[in-house]
């Protein structure tokens, strides 16, 4: 049985046949949550890659073809502060037969590390550090959102940080979990749920909470089937919150007490736990955490231009390699389209702890 978190010895050998001896699988990697992370060689390529597998029951009642559908869609996405999806498809590590099968996903090997590592290791980021790295997010979510693409799980495990640069991973998996689990009705035709105009702004409907519940926005929580891309901003407001002040809202709480309090508390003003947080930013992520998506800010582009106004002189200025360090990006190519069973598309990974 494939656990998370749980030693198997052979299993990056059981992967690499499971592959069909396309990937020389290395090593496990660790910080995957509720996934299974192997650093691999394409061998096809000669290039490094991710190799992110999720356990069985993720696979238990999808629909393959919309999962594969939602997992192209991703895959379309080419930008410099997004990771991108290589390829995607199910593998036979469950047990015997299709049925067993689950879910992988390839990106490339990014050097790097993720933002929960920067937390961790030096707590809240110095606030021009911060304000510039959350413009680059901001900025990756709006060309996603613009090609009709949501994230449904920011958070700083999903985000890395090579050379000074963000990068946004993991886009389309959470989103292609839930759209392609049963009861989530299919869309007319892949991207068709994202619509711009009056009132109409659905990206997807969930039938289930899929997400990290202390990013995780009240509608989403809740599996309001009206969810849309502003679910996102809401985890973009929670993850800006964190690196302000070194924890997100109502931080040391359980999952189940951190969902209610999504829905019913509002966070401690940021300029009470750090005053020298300007007044406009301190704004703009309270904003982002407004209960009602209507009170939200509307798109991702509006708040990377919020930042930009918001910016102190120097957070303009971008921080010295050294404090770039260890596991994570290089700069993306443009997705590879593969054929056959494995539909062109795949996602994210090397994320360190957190849930999928």
């Amino acid at each position: 049985m494939l656990v998370p978190g749980e030693p198997t010895p052979d299993l990056p050998q059981q992967l690499e046949t499971a592959l069909g001896g396309a990937y020389a699988v290395e090593r496990e990697l660790g910080g995957g949550g509720m996934s299974r992370v192997f650093l691999a060689t394409e061998r096809a390529l000669g290039r490094r890659v991710v190799v992110k597998i999720l356990p069985p029951d993720f696979a238990a009642g999808l629909s393959v073809d919309r999962f594969r559908r939602e997992i192209q869609l991703a895959a379309r996405l080419q930008h410099p502060h997004v990771v991108p999806v290589l390829a995607a498809g199910f593998a036979p590590l469950g047990g015997d037969g299709a049925a067993a099968a689950v879910p992988y996903f390839t990106m490339p090997y990014v050097e790097g590390r993720s933002l929960r590592e920067r937390l961790s290791e030096g707590g809240p980021l110095p606030v021009p550090e911060a304000v510039r790295l959350l413009g680059q997010v901001a900025g990756a979510l709006a060309y996603a959102h613009e090609q009709g693409v949501v994230h449904r799980d920011i958070k700083p495990d999903n985000v890395l940080v090579s050379h000074g640069a963000a990068m946004v991973t993991d886009f389309g998996v959470a989103k292609a979990l839930s759209a392609s689990r049963p009861g989530a009705p299919a869309p007319a035709s892949p991207g068709a749920e994202f619509t711009t105009g009056p009132g109409t702004s659905a990206l997807t409907v969930l039938g289930t909470s899929l997400g990290t519940p202390a990013y995780m926005a009240p509608e989403q929580a809740a599996a309001d089937p009206a969810t849309d891309h502003r679910a996102d901003l809401y985890a973009f407001g929670a993850m800006a919150y964190e690196l302000l002040v070194g924890e997100p809202p109502f931080a040391g709480r359980t999952p189940q007490r951190l969902l209610v309090a999504h829905l019913t508390e509002t966070p401690r003003p940021l300029r009470e736990r750090r005053p020298e947080i300007p007044a406009a930013l301190a704004e703009l992520v309270a904003e982002c955490l407004a209960k009602d998506p209507e009170a939200r800010p509307s798109t991702a582009a509006e708040i990377a231009r919020r930042l930009d106004e918001a910016a102190p002189s120097s957070a303009v200025d971008a921080p010295s390699t050294s404090s770039v360090a260890v596991a994570g990006a290089l700069p993306p190519a443009p997705p590879a389209t593969e054929g056959g069973s494995a539909a062109p598309g795949a996602a994210a990974s090397g994320r360190p702890p957190g849930r999928a």
